[in-house]
């Protein structure tokens, strides 16, 4: 049996598409790591917390006994656990928008310094073009 090289362009169109389905997948792959990181690690501290001052502190000082945060990291867990699955990835986005704004404005008003936020908000942006066709039924 011979090989033919190089190979057949009928090889690389079916290559295409399996490349491309897999690509779609990194966004949603990259924020269900965030997401699910920063919520188990409030639960089992696996990662050192930084150190906050001045209306970092506050806030936090403000809502950490209130159980706010927790309720957050819960729905964090949950939206990570979504965007993994391709059939409830919108339901997981309409969870984690809220969240990734809230972060953003975060770090824009209180640390003064925007960080992850500006990438959380990029990749949210991604898995909502991907899923368009289910959002256009909520206009």
């Amino acid at each position: 049996m011979q090989i033919a090289w190089p190979p057949s362009q009928k090889f690389f169109n079916q290559i295409k598409p399996l490349k491309m389905k897999f690509l779609t997948h990194v966004p949603a792959a990259i924020l269900a790591f965030l997401f699910l990181f920063g919520g188990i690690n409030f639960f089992f501290p696996l990662a050192p917390m930084p150190t906050m001052t001045g209306n970092q502190l506050a806030f936090f000082n403000l809502f950490g006994p209130t159980g706010y945060m927790a309720v957050i990291k819960v729905l964090e867990i949950i939206g990570g656990v979504l965007i993994i699955m391709p059939t409830k990835r919108a339901l997981g986005t309409l969870i984690l928008a809220p969240i990734s704004v809230n972060i953003l404005l975060f770090e824009i008003c209180l640390a003064n310094a925007p960080g992850i936020g500006i990438l959380l908000i990029a990749l949210i942006g991604l898995v909502i073009y991907q899923e368009k066709q289910k959002f256009l039924a909520l206009l």
